[in-house]
Order: structure tokens, then sequence, then C-alpha cells
């Protein structure tokens, strides 16, 4: 007698479609606490990844673990410097680290309170304890 095909109920293919989905988050999850290009892609799905990028997150990755002490950043306009050291990397060590300490310093008040609020609100969503700014 041949084998029946087998048939899964949809209710049970639901349930493991958002089991493998929730496995993929934690996974990235777990990379993104290691790893600053996988904790940007983590909060920006949309980003899209060049080498200088590559190149940007193998240095914060360095500040992340101390062997880089200093770091300045110089590249032409446009090219997510303010998006990555301003906004991102904050929040990411924030995220590592929340007793840290970190000092921005723009040209402009507005522009420091605009990514510290930026900050601010992604440290909320994914860390859900807000960081503290002194202005």
């Amino acid at each position: 007698m041949p084998d029946a095909p087998l048939t899964i109920p949809e209710d049970v293919l639901k349930q493991y479609a958002r089991l493998l989905e929730k496995s993929g988050q934690y996974a990235s999850s777990d990379r993104a606490k290691n790893d600053f290009m996988a904790y940007t892609k983590t909060v920006w799905p949309e980003f899209i990844e060049g080498n200088h990028h590559k190149v940007m997150a193998q240095k914060f990755n360095g500040l992340a673990d101390g062997s880089i002490k200093r770091l300045i950043v110089n590249m032409p306009p446009r090219h997510t410097k303010s998006e990555f050291a301003s906004y991102l990397l904050p929040s990411w060590l924030m995220g590592l680290n929340p007793k840290l300490k970190i000092i921005q310093a723009t040209h402009t008040g507005e522009l420091a309170v605009r990514f510290g609020r930026k900050e601010s609100n992604l440290s909320l969503i994914h860390n859900s304890e807000p960081t503290r700014h002194s202005q």
C-alpha cells in the first residue's frame, strides 16, 4: 500500500514559519552584539553596504573591543559617517555597556540634539531602556 502524502495543517505551518523567523532574529541579534555591521543591518534593514562601510565597521569593532583607543573618521559628505559615528555607533556601544559615557561634538547644537534624540529613540526600541543625555 503506497504511503499517503503528508499534509501538515495550515496553523502548524504558520507556527513553524513564526518560529523560523524568530530564530533568525535571535541569530542576527546575537551577531549584532558582537559586530557593528550586523547591528547596523539589524536596525536598518534597507542599508546597502559598501566597501567603505566595511572598513568603518572594522574600526568601530576595534573601538568596542579596546584594540583601538582613538579614531578620527575623515570621509567626503554623504558617505554615512554621521549616521554611523553619531547615531548608530553610540547606540550600539551603549547596548554593549550601558554605563559607558560618550561625548559627541558637532558644529551646531541643533545637530547634536538631533543625533542624541535619534540615538535615544533607537536605544528605547532595542534596549527598552533610554540612555541619559546631558545637554
